[in-house]
């Protein structure tokens, strides 16, 4: 067994303090002249708390205020609703602190971090409501007020959590908060790309050995001295202090785990088992309850029956006031399809959705001819096929409007990913192994990866490779906020727009 650094803290440190002197040179200042210490996880989380604390009040009580003044030209009674500021901010508090959304800050991505956020003022204003209910105040309460302050509330949450979760990752990094420390077992390679993967998000590797044999381990567990190696992983993890020790375990390794993690367990520490051949595999799996079972839940469904009834209702009432919005757009492009070339105004193509059912894609017809099935073939930069007045409606995106059409009819939705004609999905499913995946939600009209650039042509593996790679983020890190994201980058973004020919 061989024990090494995979970046010792002192080089951490180092490292740094050489950002920090640079920052502050850039604005004129010195180390000599301020030397910030590095604080304590537990200490930046108390302020953070503190701070969501006080944003919450201020909201809650602001929008009482703007309310009566906007309704009546008079301030509300401050004996009724600083109290009530008061509750509401004391009640997302300890709902969060119940739920250890701070606790879990550093080990959690940004999205779930504002949606738990989301979810402890639901809750606070659930309480808040029932607490004047059963106490007969709700009369004297304003509904305005409360409607007022539950949006902004909401949005202070999500603002503040927002900044100071990007801060907290910056602070980390300069060395003004501790990152959390993890040691890892396994072997030399894997142990420096889990160290760079951890290091991402702010998770410093302070150390990491050779996984011990069997033999070693059981020598040791029954009191047998097998030389300086023997216990070092205890020495180094009482040495260094870290918070978990991470097992990058493979098949042989197995065996040798349950040894190994009651030789760990004399340490007041988290332990944690990535299975090394299925590392990504199991990046987004968790424990679920089945019946009376307990498994290891590889894969799911994307979206949970809520997250579909929400994403659904927003795309029934989008796509409507999407329709009647751009009639006279559609006016438009009718007459002057008719006019430029002869054919139908709309084209129909075949194309894969949900779980791989085929569906007919409603669009603009923006070329001379009409190829669908195995007789498709996918534009190209000057494609003669194209049409003068499809050229300009192709680079506009404004072919896809008429599948606001297949959004009401339950085919697509607003966001998701692009479906592809069936012969271009044949061509490449059997070269992108997760490829069939990103049939796991509805297509939709822009995605994840036509906002970033990754769009037109296809013309070799790699390209359609980071197309896939975006939509199965899309698909992995779904939110309603996302979907917004998504649509506000659609209309605004230049990058929406990049080959789009």
């Amino acid at each position: 067994m061989r024990m090494r650094g995979v970046m010792s803290y002192s080089e951490y440190s180092t490292q740094s303090k050489r950002v920090q002197a640079a920052v502050l040179h850039s604005i004129g200042l010195s180390s000599a002249t301020i030397r910030p210490r590095t604080r304590p996880l537990s200490e930046a989380v108390v302020r953070i708390g503190a701070i969501e604390f006080l944003a919450v009040g201020l909201s809650a009580y602001i929008a009482s205020v703007a309310y009566h003044y906007l309704g009546s030209n008079s301030s509300p009674p401050a004996y009724q609703y600083v109290p009530a500021a008061i509750f509401i901010a004391l009640m997302v508090l300890l709902f969060s602190v119940s739920f250890r959304h701070f606790e879990g800050i550093q080990t959690q991505p940004r999205h779930k971090f504002l949606w738990s956020g989301i979810g402890a003022v639901g809750l606070s204003f659930s309480l808040f409501l029932s607490t004047l209910f059963l106490f007969k105040i709700s009369e004297d309460y304003s509904r305005g007020s409360f409607i007022f302050q539950v949006l902004s509330v909401g949005i202070a949450v999500v603002c503040t959590r927002a900044v100071v979760y990007s801060w907290l990752q910056s602070a980390i990094a300069v060395g003004l908060v501790a990152a959390r420390r993890v040691i890892l077992i396994g072997d030399d390679s894997l142990c420096s790309h889990f160290a760079h993967r951890l290091k991402a998000t702010g998770i410093l590797s302070v150390g990491s050995f050779q996984f011990p044999s069997g033999k070693e381990l059981m020598q040791h567990e029954n009191g047998i001295n097998t030389g300086p190696s023997a216990g070092a992983i205890l020495d180094l993890c009482r040495d260094r202090h870290p918070d978990d020790v991470i097992i990058l375990a493979n098949q042989e390794n197995f065996s040798t785990i349950p040894c190994l993690t009651r030789k760990l367990s004399e340490l007041p520490i988290n332990v944690h088992i990535v299975p090394r051949d299925s590392m990504d595999l199991f990046a987004t799996s968790r424990i679920a309850e089945f019946g009376n079972v307990i498994t290891f839940q590889v894969s799911s469904t994307p979206l949970s029956p809520f997250d579909l009834y929400v994403k659904r209702a927003f795309d029934v009432v989008a796509a409507m006031a999407g329709l009647v919005l751009f009639s006279p757009l559609f006016l438009c492009a009718a007459v002057a399809i008719k006019l430029d070339s002869p054919g139908p105004v709309f084209f129909r193509q075949t194309r894969h959705g949900y779980n791989k059912r085929a569906i007919g894609v409603l669009k603009f017809r923006t070329m001379t001819t009409l190829e669908n099935g195995s007789d498709f073939k996918q534009v190209r930069k000057n494609d003669n096929r194209v049409t003068a007045v499809g050229r300009i409606l192709r680079s506009s995106n404004i072919d896809e409007l008429p599948q606001l059409v297949n959004v009401l009819m339950g085919q697509m939705s607003l966001v998701g990913p692009r479906p592809h004609a069936t012969a271009h999905n044949d061509m490449f499913e059997g070269r992108i192994l997760p490829f069939a995946r990103r049939h796991n939600v509805k297509p939709g009209i822009t995605g994840w990866a036509q906002v970033n650039g990754a769009r037109g042509e296809t013309d070799t593996l790699e390209k359609m490779q980071q197309r896939v790679e975006y939509d199965l983020y899309y698909i992995d890190n779904w939110s309603f906020l996302f979907d917004i994201k998504i649509l506000v980058m659609t209309l605004f973004s230049k990058r929406s727009y990049v080959n789009a020919y």
